[in-house]
């Protein structure tokens, strides 16, 4: 595979530090993201036990200031040479509660990182991507993103449902020019997010594990298939989709034969 130059946001646990080791198994050279230069430096000193250090770098930030991408891109660039690839996968949730009941903070950094912090990246990325000539954009899609509802997700619902319509105005925006706009989407994956949405509701993830069992993945799971296919596409537009529906379905039609036990 041609080696590439890959930033990843908030990627210094998760899908995005597990999309960073793969990006780094496969030959490319990878720039992570944290909110601060300890969860960086951390992250960094994993992925060093198992792959070249002069093939990664990292920069600390908090994505909803615009200033932080800025410098991301420079730290890339200074290390690399380039960026040919720019996937907005910082996010975050929030516990499962009634939209009336979360907090004016909580609201605020939902929208900040989740829907401000990818519009900012998306911005920094195709002004540097015009001078350079080149790059693809990829957009962390989520619950949320295919118009679903559940009770207790609509703000974190809605952030990613905005993702989706911005990353496909972007698609159309960018026809003309030298730069692409993809998403990923992958799916249900069992991350230290999803567990923290249930930190006030024991019982509820209890409940939850069911459904967690049939339909959601581990991190290690998903992560080496997602990086194949961005590595491999070429293409503007493409939603590189783990969980598809026939996918789905399948799960659900082979549980009871097919148990599965991602929390053992």
């Amino acid at each position: 595979m041609t080696s590439k130059s890959i930033v990843i946001t908030g990627s210094t646990r998760g899908i995005g530090l597990g999309l960073a080791a793969e990006f780094l198994k496969r030959g490319c050279q990878v720039t992570i993201n944290g909110r601060s230069q300890t969860s960086v430096d951390s992250a960094l000193e994993l992925l060093k036990k198992e792959f070249e250090p002069a093939n990664m770098a990292g920069g600390p930030g908090d994505v909803s200031d615009i200033q932080t991408h800025q410098d991301l891109w420079n730290t890339a660039v200074e290390a690399f040479g380039q960026v040919d690839i720019w996937i907005n996968n910082a996010g975050i949730a929030h516990s499962m509660m009634m939209i009336w009941e979360i907090p004016l903070e909580v609201v605020q950094q939902v929208i900040d990182i989740n829907v401000k912090g990818l519009i900012f990246g998306s911005q920094t990325a195709v002004q540097n991507m015009l001078k350079q000539g080149y790059g693809h954009i990829y957009n962390m899609e989520g619950f949320g993103s295919t118009g679903r509802k559940q009770a207790g997700l609509s703000l974190y619902g809605t952030s990613k449902a905005a993702v989706h319509y911005f990353s496909n105005a972007l698609t159309a925006e960018t026809s003309d020019i030298p730069v692409k706009v993809s998403t990923l989407s992958p799916g249900m994956v069992i991350t230290d997010m999803i567990l923290e949405q249930y930190d006030d509701d024991p019982q509820g993830l209890e409940n939850a594990k069911k459904i967690f069992n049939v339909l959601a993945d581990k991190v290690e799971t998903v992560t080496p298939w997602l990086a194949d296919q961005v590595i491999n596409n070429d293409k503007s537009g493409e939603n590189i989709r783990w969980l598809t529906n026939i996918k789905l379905m399948t799960r659900f039609a082979t549980a009871r034969f097919n148990r599965r036990d991602l929390f053992s």
